[in-house]
């Protein structure tokens, strides 16, 4: 295990936090938007050529914010990016440093959703309204080669807006980055029991997350939901990447190995010694910032070598 993570997970170890189910939503919501200010440890942000962020119009009439980054040096990509925290924490603010590193890393226009969360929002609401942030990226900044990518419950939202692109004639995105995606709501890897507690996470309040997402049973089966038991054919080429220490690790591989069965051109990119959510430590954990400069030029790779419909 990286040195630093061992680090943070002892002195987490001293204080242990409350499980999710025993605060308030605001203080869920609270706490996670202070772990990832911390996880900035002060540092600069990555320089962009603009931020700008306007309100989208959802499918049910009310609306919701996407934040739009300028890259200085812009090389012709689009990224929609779909931040994670179970798909009830989490915001655009929260992933401002993971965006700007992506627009920097790929020259990219990054859209970032700032969807409605759950549980005010449950699902298919943060899904939706991916769809539609997604569906505006495209039609605002046309001609594109365009990444659908999210970390986490973003990860989840990226293949499922991917899905539906497909079977609507919709978007044809060039690459899909899924960044430690949960794939399986029933929990049943190994990884989920090996890691259950102690690395930066537990899995009750992965489990807590779930709760407030899927309200009703045919959720846990939905293929938007149920990704390891989805049709991921006809899927863009696709870079997933797992962490070693991280209860959903398992799944993970599973679902890049599905997607490769499936017939999707897969690239496989294992974050060693890392937890679930290094991409918010790249400021403070160098082997953070290691795996995420890996990820992303795994991105880069799969844009140039293999030819996409823009």
């Amino acid at each position: 295990m990286d040195r630093f993570i061992r680090a943070l997970i002892q002195w987490q170890a001293v204080d242990r936090p409350a499980p999710a189910r025993t605060l308030t939503l605001e203080q869920v919501r609270r706490r996670y938007a202070d772990s990832a200010t911390r996880s900035r440890g002060g540092a600069e942000p990555v320089p962009v050529a603009s931020v700008t962020d306007q309100l989208l119009d959802g499918l049910d009439g009310g609306k919701f914010a996407v934040r739009t980054y300028l890259p200085l040096a812009d090389r012709g990509r689009l990224v929609t990016f779909l931040h994670g925290g179970g798909w009830t924490v989490g915001d655009i603010d929260t992933h401002d440093s993971v965006c700007r590193r992506i627009a920097t890393a790929l020259g990219a226009v990054v859209v970032s959703v700032d969807y409605r969360r759950a549980p005010e929002h449950p699902h298919p609401g943060p899904l939706q309204d991916g769809i539609v942030a997604a569906e505006w990226a495209a039609a605002t900044f046309t001609g594109r080669e365009h990444v659908i990518a999210g970390d986490s419950a973003g990860g989840g939202l990226s293949v499922g807006i991917s899905m539906h692109e497909r079977d609507n004639d919709g978007i044809t995105f060039a690459a899909q980055l899924l960044v430690y995606p949960p794939a399986d709501p029933a929990m049943r890897s190994e990884s989920i029991r090996t890691y259950a507690t102690g690395y930066l996470g537990d899995v009750d309040d992965l489990r807590w997350y779930y709760e407030q997402y899927l309200t009703e049973p045919e959720h846990h089966t939905d293929p938007a939901i149920d990704l390891l038991n989805a049709d991921l054919r006809e899927l863009a080429p696709t870079v997933v990447c797992t962490a070693e220490f991280d209860p959903l690790h398992d799944e993970g591989v599973e679902l890049a190995d599905r997607l490769a069965a499936a017939g999707v051109t897969v690239r496989h990119i294992p974050a060693l010694g890392l937890t679930h959510g290094f991409l918010l430590m790249a400021d403070i954990v160098p082997s953070a910032a290691t795996a995420t400069s890996d990820v992303l030029a795994a991105v880069e790779e799969m844009l140039t070598s293999v030819p996409v419909a823009k």
